[in-house]
């Protein structure tokens, strides 16, 4: 079944991306076009049934922020960095003979500009660049960006506009301002579809993962009423343990699309006393249920109704449905933390990255892969990758082709114990 992934941005980018979407197997665009980055949050609300939400840029991502409070499924954008400003700059000099002390760019964050300005070795100095990210999302002016390459081109200081928003490049045009948008280079679009569909599959997978929900307290007693209804609530099957012990078997999915509704308030409130409640995911039934009398105990130590959820990883949330908080359960072992000092890496990245290795159902992985597990920038998990290599902790054992021309991806695999950092009971 494809996976359907609902896109948000100007006409210009949705154009791009639905073509290259034709290159990867099962994904679905779902275009939904804007003229100016506000509306993301009023499309937001407005969205019909999908998988994740892609949106073009920071600028609709950050605009719906209010809006993406209240989505079930998962939401990430296509993130500007070097490679984007590299391309467009290079576009303009090749193709426009225009030197870069005479172009005026606007860009979420300068940083990456100057980044790009160090790798060439160009100086910074007289350099036009607006920064946008603090005007985020108050304050943000669009006629203030547009003023800044207007100003700068009239004065003769600048030939050419560089810009990161398309409303802004419009506005240039009309003005009479050369104008150039900044080029999604199609490596970074694809990767970018690519992350979307592999992180609404992880959302799918765990949704359909088994839970338990654990709940013993003295006024309880079954056959239940207000059990059942709570049963129905998360499609549960309810079975009696003893006389004040209830499990119910459903799904992590149920849980969570459960857990901050008003219905699960007033559930542990209609209960005289205090109520309290554990839940637990784990790749077996008995792994969960396990994980949810662990939650329980937990939530009975608050002296007030609440629930926990200890997840299949040992990580521990709670209490619900106030002030929810992380911790994990899983206790470093001794000789990770001497190798994690060794690889100069901390003991909590490299414990994550073994964990990841063992839950995969293949030994290679890729940059991408690491990346989308750890929930880090790719650049992040490239960084983790080379000191690991440099240690001789992962070997390079090949390469996978990617979607279109350009360099293959590095195919790596771990070349260290994992098994002897096996589970820890909490």
């Amino acid at each position: 079944m494809a996976t359907k992934i609902a896109v948000i941005g100007p006409a210009d980018f949705m154009h791009n991306i639905t073509l290259l979407a034709e290159q990867i197997k099962d994904v679905e665009i779902v275009p939904y076009i804007y003229s100016q980055p506000e509306e993301s949050d009023a499309i937001t609300r407005n969205l019909k049934p999908c998988d994740i939400v892609f949106y073009s840029g920071g600028l609709p991502y950050h605009f719906s922020v209010e809006a993406r409070k209240h989505l079930t499924i998962p939401s990430l954008y296509m993130e500007q960095d070097e490679m984007t400003i590299a391309v467009s700059l290079l576009s303009i000099v090749h193709n426009q003979n225009i030197t870069l002390e005479h172009l005026s760019v606007d860009v979420l964050d300068a940083s990456f500009f100057s980044n790009v300005l160090k790798n060439i070795g160009a100086p910074e100095a007289n350099h036009h660049v607006i920064d946008f990210a603090g005007m985020l999302p108050a304050g943000f002016d669009i006629n203030q960006i547009v003023q800044f390459h207007q100003e700068l081109y009239k004065s003769g200081q600048t030939k050419m506009a560089l810009t990161s928003i398309s409303s802004v490049y419009d506005q240039l045009m009309e003005l009479g301002i050369p104008a150039q948008r900044m080029i999604d280079p199609s490596k970074a679009l694809i990767r970018g579809l690519l992350n979307a569909k592999a992180k609404a599959e992880l959302i799918k997978k765990n949704a359909a993962m088994i839970a338990v929900c654990h709940m013993s307290f003295p006024s309880l007693t079954y056959p239940n009423a207000k059990v059942d209804s709570f049963a129905r609530s998360i499609q549960a099957s309810v079975h009696q343990r003893a006389d004040s012990t209830v499990l119910l078997f459903c799904t992590r999915g149920d849980i969570e699309s459960f857990i901050y509704t008003d219905s699960f308030r007033q559930f542990l409130q209609s209960w005289e006393g205090v109520a309290t409640v554990g839940f637990g995911y784990g790749e077996t039934a008995s792994d969960a249920e396990e994980h949810a009398k662990i939650a329980q105990r937990f939530a009975d130590h608050e002296k007030t109704s609440c629930a926990y959820i200890l997840t299949e990883m040992k990580e521990l949330y709670g209490p619900y449905p106030d002030d929810v908080k992380f911790q994990s359960l899983v206790n470093v072992h001794p000789e990770l933390v001497k190798l994690a000092k060794s690889i100069k890496i901390s003991p909590a990245n490299l414990s994550k990255i073994i964990q990841f290795s063992q839950y995969r159902q293949t030994l290679q992985f890729t940059a991408a892969d690491l990346s989308s597990y750890l929930q880090v920038t790719r650049r992040s998990a490239e960084r983790m990758i080379k000191k690991l290599v440099d240690h001789g902790s992962i070997k390079v054992v090949g390469e996978e082709m990617t979607y279109t021309q350009g360099r293959p991806r590095a195919l790596y695999e771990l070349d260290i114990p994992v098994y002897n950092f096996g589970k820890e009971s909490p």
